[in-house]
């Protein structure tokens, strides 16, 4: 017997049709995207996201204190080593908890400063949070990029799967 590898180029649904003498199986395949976060429109402490045509998010307004902004909850998608990357709007921080069943964080959360963490045994979902980083803040009105995804090396920024996500205040 020999052995078929295959390799996505993009994200998206299609099929392999395999044929072995008078034997055919079609064999549904679906690419995902390298960037495991889930978000999506958003409001609250002052603060606005809406999704761009191409996955990333617009945030917009004035927060209504430091460490105050939007966040949003997902299932956890990976276990593992997973790495943190993005761009960022200047006084905005964006980070990553991981959170158990009983909706506690387990370790320590992810940034830019600890872009790189094994994921905690007994996380159950992921916490992404985009706050003011100002003791006053200031208007906002910017684009984020932000990407989580398997092992230690930061690819080209890609769309997320779920940018339908409601989101909320922090």
């Amino acid at each position: 017997m020999g052995a078929l590898s295959i390799t996505g180029i993009k994200p998206g649904s299609t099929s392999l049709k395999l044929t072995a003498g008078k034997i055919t199986k079609t064999v549904p395949i679906t690419v995902l995207s390298r960037n495991l976060l889930s978000y999506g429109p958003a409001e609250g402490n002052g603060l606005t996201a809406t999704v761009n045509t191409d996955g990333s998010l617009h945030v917009t307004g004035t927060a209504t204190g430091q460490w105050r902004g939007l966040s949003w909850t997902f299932p956890c998608p990976v276990q593992g080593t997973v790495k943190l990357s993005g761009t960022s709007i200047a006084g905005l921080s964006f980070n990553i908890k991981c959170l158990d069943a009983k909706v506690q964080q387990l370790g320590d959360q992810m940034n830019l400063g600890n872009s790189v963490m094994a994921i905690p045994a007994g996380t159950v979902s992921l916490l992404l949070n985009v706050i003011s980083a100002e003791a006053t803040p200031t208007a906002k009105d910017g684009d984020l990029r932000i990407q989580l995804e398997s092992g230690t090396t930061a690819h080209e920024w890609m769309k997320p799967d779920n940018t339908s996500l409601k989101g909320g205040g922090l």
